[in-house]
């Protein structure tokens, strides 16, 4: 499930990031390169720590004795399809409840 994301600018706010941000030497829109590249390094850094967390949580599941997958998909689909496995809103739901 691919999420498309389409985010409105206030002509004010975009006054406001031209001061700092500049069409690149392709012609290709600033704020829209900028948000795709700070859209990338969230999930970029989200699977680092996603990664780091769960290799953690199957090496010290003795219950687990199949290879951790190097393959990116393959080890999400692995931890998300867990009986363990919470997202963030199950998460904080549990801690608020």
């Amino acid at each position: 499930m691919a999420k498309t994301i389409t985010i409105n600018v206030s002509d004010i706010d975009e006054k406001i990031l031209y001061h700092h941000l500049q069409k690149d030497v392709d012609g290709n829109e600033g704020i829209k390169d900028w948000v795709e590249k700070a859209t990338v390094g969230r999930i970029n850094h989200s699977w680092k720590e996603f990664r780091k967390e769960w290799i953690e949580i199957l090496m010290n599941d003795d219950s687990f004795t199949d290879a951790i997958p190097k393959a990116k998909e393959d080890f999400v689909n692995l931890v998300t399809a867990r009986d363990d496995y919470k997202d963030r809103t199950a998460r904080d739901a549990e801690a608020e409840g």
